[in-house]
């Protein structure tokens, strides 16, 4: 894009939440004998009242169940088009709302989740929001509320290989989420909850050292080095803020943060967010310091003028300019300010080939 065209307005969408929520009411409706309602109008945690058009519809003799495809807007959400299934069955009176994970749901299996270990993986606020569709329609219909509501996601487990959800312990499939009902687009709101259950699952588990990586090569590398648990390990992405600072609220003794060149060098200036879109890398910035480590005037201009972090770290190397070790030593000291100073921070840099060029 041109730096003088206009930004395209993002679009809102909805959350897997609020998706299983308007499939409930709907088939819920249709079960006490007032029929499908599609469209479905549920209201979220703020007020707003979004209204869901169904995908499928099935009554029998004593279940119904409907279905929604997500609509994500135009956030990169790994559910984007996702049918979300919600079959519902009348049970014995005093049994209450329970819940069951259907196909393409997780169940819980670690502890330090906001759920139980064996629950399905519906988080509380989709817990919240269904149960108040099922008290209302229950109590226009005169009946209790002692409903079973089991939540599926097609194609789910095959989606959740792409979360965190194996290393959180939700194994089957993925976890419906959503504290607000709307997905932000580029929020990635999701990304950093599941980090932060990511910390929690760690630390319940016991582990006192973690490694965060921006990538899976950097993963892999780092832990070549430490070979721990599974649990330990953060998919961390763009977002060293996301993981910095609930660490301090959560603290453990041992962070290894390790990412290539470029992420790196970002934090080391202070960014928290990594992201390309969001931060870019400072080529005056690393030129002043390789300065500062001997660089004469001339490559102070090369480094300006590069096109890529890589190419200044490749220029800095072929001149025994240390700047990956400089990079680190400045991303520990944007780490500590995060995150409190308690928290024992290594920085480590890989090469695109896994080869550690900088550590601190």
């Amino acid at each position: 894009m041109d730096k003088g065209d206009e930004k395209k307005e993002l679009r809102y969408g909805w959350t897997t939440g609020a998706c299983a929520t308007a499939a409930t009411k709907s088939a819920l409706s249709a079960l006490l004998g007032k029929g499908f309602l599609d469209p479905v109008t549920i209201t979220l945690p703020k007020g707003q009242t979004p209204a869901f058009a169904l995908a499928t519809e099935e009554l029998r003799d004593d279940t119904a169940t409907a279905s929604i495809i997500k609509d994500a807007g135009d956030d990169p959400d790994v559910t984007h088009h996702a049918r979300i299934i919600s079959t519902v069955k009348l049970s014995e009176a005093g049994k209450g709302i329970r819940f069951y994970a259907g196909s393409g749901v997780g169940t819980v299996t670690k502890e330090g989740l906001p759920l139980e270990v064996g629950e399905p993986a519906i988080n509380p606020v989709p817990r919240q929001m269904i149960q108040g569709v099922i008290e209302e329609l229950c109590l226009e219909a005169g009946v209790s509320p002692d409903v079973d509501v089991t939540i599926g996601i097609e194609n789910g487990e095959e989606l959740a290989k792409y979360t965190m959800n194996g290393r959180l312990g939700i194994v089957g499939g993925l976890s419906v989420l959503g504290t607000t009902g709307i997905v932000v687009p580029y929020s990635c709101a999701a990304w950093i909850a599941s980090l932060h259950r990511g910390i929690d699952v760690a630390r319940a588990a016991g582990a006192d050292h973690m490694i965060a990586s921006t990538g899976s090569t950097s993963e892999k590398a780092a832990n070549a080095i430490y070979d721990l648990p599974d649990y330990a390990l953060l998919d961390m992405g763009d977002f060293a803020g996301g993981v910095l600072k609930y660490l301090k609220k959560k603290p453990v003794r041992k962070l290894t943060l390790a990412g290539g060149f470029a992420k790196i060098s970002k934090l080391a200036e202070g960014h928290m967010d990594l992201h390309s879109g969001r931060s870019k890398v400072n080529f005056a910035f690393l030129a002043d310091m390789a300065n500062n480590l001997g660089a004469d005037e001339r490559l102070r201009a090369e480094i300006v003028n590069a096109n890529t972090a890589m190419e200044v770290l490749q220029i800095c190397t072929a001149n025994s300019i240390p700047i990956a070790e400089e990079v680190t030593r400045k991303a520990i000291e944007t780490a500590k300010v995060v995150s409190g100073g308690d928290l024992q921070v290594e920085i480590l840099i890989f090469d695109r080939k896994g080869e550690l060029v900088g550590r601190a």
